[in-house]
Order: structure tokens, then C-alpha cells, then sequence
């Protein structure tokens, strides 16, 4: 299988495909990520994934580049990296006791072909108190992360349940990239293959 370029700066995203055994290179896509305004955000998430895979396929052709988005949305509204741990701990507040969407959007580039798509996943947050959330805002877990929390870390005990794929709450939907290889010839017993 031919190797794979991660157009992310994302150590989820690293820690995500290196559990899978693949090898990959890790290039910084160099993306302003812009949400503009009335863009949905399932258009926001796929539009920016592809944008950083075609920016850096264009410098590893040969390979499958890989690009993602991730974003967390309540209510309608996108809630992006926090830009200081005030704006964390409103984050925090407003996903107490509710559930929010999880959405990223995948692209897979090769040879100047894209697929891409996109997954969402419904997360429900534990009622919080004032102190609850200022304890876990003062851990910087969340500091640079959509929606200030990381389910894989500390986060999972704000957590009480999740519809849909886990990986793609940490930032990388494995399943969705899998079918997405599938697409492009690469069969599931093939992506097995350690190539470390």
C-alpha cells in the first residue's frame, strides 16, 4: 500500500494512525481555517479538509494525503478552539447537560482525485457545576481543542454517552477513511498491512 501524508498538525490525528500501524508523513497543510458566515457547518468542516489535502498533495502526488476538519456544534452554532480559558469555560457551560454534534470532514487525495465526506457524532455532556468547570478548564486539556474539551483525556468524565463514531470525536474518523480507501482500490485486508 502506497504511504500516506497526514495534512494535519494535529497529534490526535498522529496518535489516531500510528495506533493503526500505517506509515505516513506528517506535513503542515498551512490552512487558514475561516468559517464564513451562513456557511453550514458540515460545508465549513468538508470545504477546509479539502482545502489542506490539496495543498499538500500538490508536494506528495505519489501519496495518499490525507485531510481533516473537525468542529463541535450546538444549537446550531460552531463552537471553534477557545481563545483563552474564559471563552473555555463558556464553551464548557453551554454544552453542560446537552448534547452537541461533532462534525469533521475527511478528504482523501491521490494523484489529483479526492473523495470526501463527512461524520458526525451526537455527544452528551453531564450537568456541570460552576466548579466542575472551572476545575477542568484550569487543566488546559481543552485550550486547543473545538469545543475546549478532549474526550480522549480528562474530558471523558464530562461525557455521559455518544451516538456515532468515537474516533471521530477525538478528530479522525476511521471508519469513514477506511470505506474512503476502499474507494480508491485499497481493500480492508490490505489496510491491515503494518508497513512501519
Amino acid at each position: 500500500m502506497n504511504s500516506f501524508v497526514l495534512a494535519s498538525k494535529s497529534p490526535r490525528r498522529e496518535n489516531l494512525l500510528s495506533a493503526l500501524g500505517w506509515k505516513f508523513r506528517i506535513v503542515d497543510p498551512k490552512v487558514v481555517e475561516r468559517h464564513f458566515p451562513g456557511e453550514l457547518p458540515e460545508k465549513t468542516c468538508r470545504r477546509l479538509a479539502i482545502e489542506k489535502a490539496r495543498a499538500v498533495s500538490q508536494m506528495h502526488p505519489e501519496s495518499f494525503v490525507i485531510g481533516a476538519d473537525t468542529i463541535v456544534v450546538h444549537e446550531g452554532k460552531i463552537l471553534g478552539k477557545p481563545k483563552d480559558d474564559a471563552e473555555a469555560a463558556e464553551m464548557i457551560r453551554t454544552l453542560s447537560g446537552s448534547t452537541h454534534e461533532v462534525v469533521t470532514g475527511i478528504a482523501l487525495w491521490r494523484r489529483g482525485d479526492c473523495l470526501d465526506d463527512i461524520e458526525v457524532t451526537r455527544v452528551s455532556f453531564r450537568p456541570l457545576s460552576e466548579e466542575e468547570i472551572e476545575a477542568y478548564v484550569t487543566t488546559g486539556e481543552g485550550r486547543d481543542k473545538a469545543g475546549a474539551y478532549a474526550i480522549q483525556g480528562r474530558g471523558a468524565l464530562l461525557v455521559s454517552g455518544i451516538s456515532g463514531c468515537y474516533f471521530n470525536v477525538v478528530g479522525l474518523p476511521l471508519h469513514r477513511l477506511s470505506l474512503m480507501l476502499e474507494r480508491f482500490g485499497v481493500p480492508l485486508a490490505r489496510q491491515w498491512e503494518v508497513h512501519q
